[in-house]
């Protein structure tokens, strides 16, 4: 059986060093080159079948958003989108990501962490990726708490992201860490990313204020509504982790 993942993407393949592609095919990948052109990639996707498409969000004829609105409207088997852009834009994140896209990145981007996505979308891992084994219950959580993120509105490129996104993980896995946030949760990710404690608090702090700034109201109240504080408007560090790991461990636990 070919576990082997196709992958459409709007580059030139000589815009890959030769060490990169090799990347690729190590990690079964196998990579379909296209034109940065939408109307072009369309016509590939219905004709390739790529399990992934990793394209820019901007091309000629029609963007990302429309290659998306287009191949869902018209194509019975969907791929899973990759949209990458050389600027980040909150708005236009948050646009991408609302017309189906799962996932947005800035150019210039790792070959390696591409990698990794595309195996995170598919839910496959062949036996020679690069990164180490990870269990599959681990891709799941790991893909819910990133698509929760993306929808509540807090934005990937602030650091705060990532630290939400670690600490709501280990709370899904160790329940008890949540009633050790000081002591445990920011210092184990404090460790992860070589900071401090209080820089891991801070970031995460600003990251729940952003979302609240930015994101969707009616989005916001689906998750927290009435447990929140009513005098501050927005949960605390702890409330906002403990609410979504708390959410996604029921998720997960009914899924088994």
């Amino acid at each position: 059986m070919d576990n082997s993942q196709k992958v459409i993407i709007t580059e030139e393949a000589a815009d890959f060093s030769s060490e990169s592609l090799k990347r690729f095919q190590d990690c079964n990948i196998s990579t379909v080159f296209c034109a940065k052109d939408g109307e072009e990639l369309c016509s590939r996707i219905r004709s390739e079948s790529p399990d992934v498409v990793v394209m820019d969000a901007f091309m000629t004829r029609l963007d990302s958003i429309g290659v998306i609105r287009n191949i869902k409207r018209q194509t019975e088997r969907v791929p899973k989108f990759i949209v990458f852009s050389s600027f980040h834009s909150s708005l236009l994140e948050r646009e991408v990501m609302n017309a189906g896209a799962d996932y947005f990145m800035l150019k210039p981007y790792d070959v390696g962490q591409l990698c990794d996505k595309i195996a995170l979308l598919t839910k496959k891992t062949a036996d020679n990726l690069f990164f180490a084994p990870i269990r599959f219950d681990e891709y799941s959580i790991e893909v819910k708490v990133t698509q929760v993120l993306h929808e509540i509105g807090v934005p990937a490129h602030i650091k705060g992201y990532h630290y939400l996104r670690d600490s709501i993980m280990m709370s899904v896995e160790k329940p008890d860490i949540i009633n050790a946030v000081t002591k445990q949760l920011y210092p184990a990710v404090a460790k992860k990313y070589a900071t401090t404690p209080s820089r891991v608090e801070r970031a995460i702090r600003h990251a729940i204020e952003v979302a609240w700034d930015r994101g969707s109201v009616d989005v916001l109240n689906s998750y927290f509504g009435y447990t929140i504080h009513n005098d501050r408007g927005k949960p605390t560090n702890s409330e906002f982790i403990a609410m979504i790991s708390d959410r996604l461990r029921l998720q997960l636990k009914n899924a088994s």
